[in-house]
């Protein structure tokens, strides 16, 4: 399993995040920062449990952010 941490607060919606990986990322268009889709928040920060295969992908999306907000790791 990947776990994907992300603190949406201090999101600047510049859209890297939603080009590496369109399955898990969206555009909110309230407010123009980016959703984790699937993800549950607690406090402006959200975490989504996914399957390995999405690894990668997110990898990109959390290098792809200049806020350095995401954070994706292996859970055992």
């Amino acid at each position: 399993m990947v776990r994907i941490i992300y603190h949406r607060e201090k999101c600047i919606g510049c859209n890297g995040c939603v080009e590496a990986a369109p399955e898990r990322w969206r555009i909110s268009k309230r407010d123009g920062r980016c959703v984790l889709i699937d993800g549950k928040g607690k406090k402006g920060i959200y975490q989504a449990l996914v399957s390995d295969d999405e690894y990668e992908a997110n990898r990109r999306a959390a290098t792809n952010c200049p806020s350095r907000i995401i954070k994706v790791e292996r859970v055992p």
